[in-house]
């Protein structure tokens, strides 16, 4: 076994920082030196319904390959890389062979909390300072892209690409962000860059400065029952990134005939009256993370567009205070932990 620190929790609120021992490279494995490590809401999530199995959270990051196993040939000594929060699959199944390995039929093994399909332990995410992972689901990162702001790319920023990309927005598409954080922020900036003109919808007058400077061309007051009325049937797509449970009738009011309202940030139950999707053959989708594929057309696209995630990073050492002030959304748009305090 390996052995490198990190920060394991020990409570919803508390990480202490320890020893960690990560396995022996396989002949498929990279180690990565992990330099920056996103901070998702999904870690608060699972702190919160942390039981007694060990939690290191952390599923968006890159850094450094140190060594490589034997049969790897796509990256060397010194490559920068990033990895998501899908770092196996089976390989075998239907949506494996179609490059969606987020949907392995047997589900895919996660970057913390999943199980190892080698050798059944749970595996440990990258708030520490190496990483273990499988060749296939580690990424080229872009010479064109810093690595901060790139890390959250790998969870918030290929979660957007994907509904974007697999309903067609483009010249011409007319797309609404509901919610403006990590999600919503770079949904923006993906939309814009694909061409689409784009709407950010929020209750929160205080961001329509920053909705225009991500890049949008128009600012709606979820709030304002005229504005909403106004935009009846106006977008084609609406990406729906609030991550609290709402009612989703006056987003479908909003989109257009046979357009879809992509569910992105509440994964909980929903209702939705049928006929909110019958008057205008709307549809209501969803979408988590992405296939390989799409990865890393996620990351080229992103280097050649200048796009990457606003970004406060703080020392990993203050990795408690950065979820703390996520619970309370005091951050724009994601926080990011420099691991180099951990040497």
């Amino acid at each position: 076994m390996r052995t490198t620190t990190g920060w394991r929790a020990t409570s919803p609120t508390t990480l202490r920082r320890t020893s960690l021992e990560r396995r022996d490279l396989r002949p498929d494995d990279l180690a990565v030196r992990v330099e920056h490590c996103g901070v998702c809401h999904s870690d608060l999530h699972a702190l919160d319904q942390r039981v007694d199995a060990p939690l290191v959270p952390g599923h968006e990051f890159t850094g450094v390959v140190t060594e490589t196993g034997p049969e790897v040939t796509a990256f060397t000594v010194g490559d920068r890389v990033a990895v998501g929060n899908i770092v196996d699959s089976c390989g075998a199944c239907a949506m494996c062979a179609a490059g969606q390995e987020n949907f392995c039929h047997s589900f895919p093994t996660l970057t913390y909390g999943g199980t190892d399909r080698r050798d059944g332990s749970t595996t440990l995410g990258a708030f520490s300072r190496e990483y273990v992972v499988r060749d296939r689901f580690a990424y080229p990162l872009p010479s064109g892209l810093d690595p901060a702001a790139a890390a959250p790319l790998m969870c918030a920023g290929v979660t957007v690409w994907e509904p974007l990309r697999s309903l067609g927005v483009g010249p011409g598409s007319r797309v609404a962000v509901a919610g403006l954080g990590g999600l919503g922020h770079l949904a923006v900036k993906m939309a814009v860059a694909l061409g689409a003109t784009t709407t950010v919808i929020s209750r929160t007058q205080e961001k329509r400065d920053d909705a225009l400077r991500l890049g949008a061309h128009e600012f709606l007051d979820s709030t304002d029952t005229r504005q909403m009325a106004a935009t009846r049937d106006t977008f084609d797509v609406v990406i729906d990134t609030v991550s609290a449970s709402h009612d989703l009738a006056p987003y479908l009011k909003v989109v257009a005939m046979d357009g879809t309202l992509s569910l992105l940030g509440h994964l909980g139950p929903v209702t939705v009256e049928a006929m909110d999707l019958l008057v205008g053959r709307k549809k209501l989708s969803s979408a988590g993370s992405g296939g390989r594929r799409s990865t890393a057309e996620m990351l080229q696209f992103c280097a050649d567009n200048g796009i990457a995630a606003d970004v406060e990073v703080l020392p990993s050492a203050q990795v408690e205070t950065a979820l703390d002030r996520l619970r309370r959304n005091d951050v724009r748009y994601r926080f990011v932990l420099d691991m180099s305090d951990l040497d």
